[in-house]
């Protein structure tokens, strides 16, 4: 995935730039996202059919884990851009958008909130793990991956989805002020792109984005 440009990241700051709308301005307004001019601007032009599908040759589980690996990075290297802005005090809870509320479950099975900055570290140190685990995507030569390693990757891209989700609708005037929408919209349609093509996720899950979903759907950015 070359085409975002990793360069024209180096040495963002948390330094604010002139062009973004006010978030009073859009108070009682459509979230940013949802404004043609911005939800348009991409690193890639057309459909990301053809980026998702599993290519000839190439065994599915490994097209799938691959995938994987570069959605988290990507995911983790985004939030990274944006983490001085997420703090306890600015985001005390996990959410995407005012009707969407994210919650942790620990180790004892218990349901806990947490603010959006300490649950997006406990899942990507999650996700971290699991990807580094051997048994579960395995690097040696013939070996084979679990029969569950689809649960598992629905699992992944269940959190990954709920990260960009929350980045979206808490911050998006951060990403225009960046000036790295762009390359946030177009990591978010080839993920939905990539998810709907091998059903990793259900539909309620990404219901917090769904008007974004639909519009890129319009556009034949997404598949529908």
């Amino acid at each position: 995935m070359s085409f975002f440009g990793f360069g024209k990241l180096a040495g963002i700051g948390k330094q604010k730039q002139s062009g973004a709308p006010s978030p009073l301005a859009a108070k009682n307004q459509p979230p940013l996202f949802l404004r043609k001019d911005f939800a348009l601007a991409h690193l890639v032009k057309g459909s990301f059919k053809g980026v998702v599908q599993q290519p000839k040759y190439a065994d599915l589980n490994e097209w799938l884990a691959i995938n994987t690996f570069e959605f988290f990075n990507l995911t983790n290297m985004f939030y990274g851009v944006i983490t001085d802005f997420c703090t306890i005090s600015e985001c005390p809870c996990m959410s995407a958008g005012p009707n969407t509320e994210y919650t942790w479950t620990d180790t004892q099975r218990k349901t806990i909130k947490l603010a959006a900055p300490q649950y997006i570290d406990y899942v990507l140190s999650q996700i971290q793990t699991t990807l580094d685990e051997e048994r579960v995507f395995p690097t040696k030569i013939g070996a084979s991956f679990p029969k569950d390693i689809r649960a598992t990757l629905c699992v992944i891209y269940r959190h990954l989805f709920r990260i960009l989700a929350h980045i979206y609708w808490s911050h998006y005037v951060e990403l225009l002020n960046l000036k790295i929408e762009g390359h946030v919209n177009s990591l978010f349609a080839h993920f939905i792109s990539f998810v709907k093509e091998f059903d990793l996720l259900e539909r309620k899950d990404m219901a917090p984005m769904a008007d974004l979903i639909a519009f890129y759907e319009q556009q034949g950015i997404i598949v529908a």
